[in-house]
């Protein structure tokens, strides 16, 4: 399965390179999905067939990968409007909207796709739910200082919480110093209303739930690739 998994991220990733134009300035999301897409972006800097494109990473990791593969890099203090972002989700549901933050770069990631004009997700199909959190918890990134008490407040909001934790038992730490709690919730009957109660929390700096903000998403499995697009309003 896992190898399968990976020629449909790499399918996916293909298609979506191919939304990058010369001169664009693109944000880079993080993952292993973004991973593919990467090494196509650096394949096609280095063939010629893009050029003067910008990218801007969501993580150190992202970062130190697009460097390693010759893409050139910048900032939203340069570049405050981005054209396209390349990204990938934990789960989609039938709105386009997303859970995200496996990886624990949620808060950025969502930096980037608010910057955004175009946000294209990749995904595998295993990724496709009826209901956000059927299959993932909602990812809540909380300053240490206020990591009781919120994980109180989503407690009560009928969540299980857990502080994420690495291999070592140590707590996990995001790019920015701050903790990860995964929220399971269950399937959401209306994610709008938990990301809007998630927000009004002062230690919460952000919340997986990604409400429309995905332009289209590219699904890879074994029918092949297909297009989700969101309707325009």
């Amino acid at each position: 399965m896992g190898i399968n998994q990976d020629h449909y991220k790499a399918e996916g990733a293909r298609k979506a390179v191919e939304y990058i134009k010369s001169g664009m300035i693109v944000g880079l999301g993080s993952g292993s999905t973004v991973r593919f897409a990467l090494e196509f972006i650096g394949q096609r800097l280095k063939d010629g067939k893009l050029r003067d494109v910008v990218g801007i990473p969501s993580s150190f990791e992202t970062e130190t990968l697009s460097k390693d593969l010759g893409i050139p890099l910048s900032t939203l203090d340069e570049f405050p409007e981005i054209d396209i972002t390349i990204d990938g989700a934990d789960e989609v549901d039938p709105q386009l909207n997303l859970i995200k933050g496996g990886g624990g770069a949620l808060l950025r990631e969502k930096i980037l796709a608010q910057a955004s004009r175009i946000n294209i997700i990749i995904v595998d199909e295993s990724k496709l739910s009826t209901r956000l959190g059927t299959r993932w918890a909602v990812p809540v990134e909380v300053l240490p200082f206020g990591r009781k008490p919120e994980a109180r407040y989503i407690h009560s909001l009928g969540a299980t919480v857990t502080l994420r934790k690495n291999a070592d038992d140590t707590p996990f730490t995001t790019d920015q110093g701050n903790l990860i709690l995964d929220c399971h919730f269950g399937p959401i009957p209306e994610p709008t209303q938990i990301a809007l109660k998630l927000g009004t929390r002062a230690a919460i700096m952000e919340h997986g739930l990604f409400i429309g903000l995905a332009s289209e998403v590219i699904v890879a499995g074994s029918q092949g690739v297909r297009h989700l697009r969101r309707e325009p309003v």
